[in-house]
């Protein structure tokens, strides 16, 4: 079986033979070690030094030469329109106040996984919200690439699952809303 022993990030150069590429949802993107199928069907082990979040285009090279490259699937997810630029980064606080990954579009638009919880405050807020099937490829975290220096665990479901402390306070006793 192939071995995918090296994660190469999308704005790397890299000019080693595709030999494949391999579509996944974001939950299944960030991984370590798992076997997987690339597009064709074909089984490979994907076996990195520790967890990565693998972004659409990145690539995974292969111990025998050249690289798999990874796909963001189209999923369910929110397209967000705000009413302008303020109205957009408030809406973009009030998303990562909640942990919630965002991907900000080229057009301005923020874009989350579909959550009907998130629609409804966004939509509180006065956000328009639109669902769509679209690929959901969000910004990485300001600690992303400096070994998982920030991130946290509160039994939630968050998707940077390394282990890593937690860089902000509650009050005792108090939980925050995710």
């Amino acid at each position: 079986m192939r071995h995918a022993i090296e994660h190469i990030p999308v704005d790397r150069a890299d000019t080693s033979e595709v030999r494949g590429t391999v579509t996944l949802v974001f939950s299944d993107r960030h991984r370590r070690r798992i076997r997987l199928h690339d597009d064709a069907g074909d089984a490979f082990l994907l076996d990195l030094p520790h967890a990565v979040r693998l972004a659409d285009g990145d690539r995974l090279r292969l111990a025998d030469g050249g690289v798999i490259v990874v796909r963001a699937a189209d999923e369910p997810v929110l397209t967000i329109t705000a009413a302008g630029p303020i109205a957009t980064a408030k809406l973009a606080w009030h998303i990562g106040n909640r942990h919630t990954p965002v991907q900000v579009l080229d057009d301005g638009r923020l874009r989350i996984i579909d959550d009907h919880v998130m629609r409804d405050m966004i939509l509180g807020l006065g956000g328009v919200v639109e669902n769509e099937i679209a690929p959901f490829d969000p910004l990485n975290g300001a600690y992303h690439g400096l070994g998982g220096a920030h991130g946290h665990s509160h039994g939630n479901d968050h998707f940077d699952r390394d282990d890593h402390a937690h860089a902000h306070a509650h009050a005792a006793g108090k939980p925050h809303d995710h």
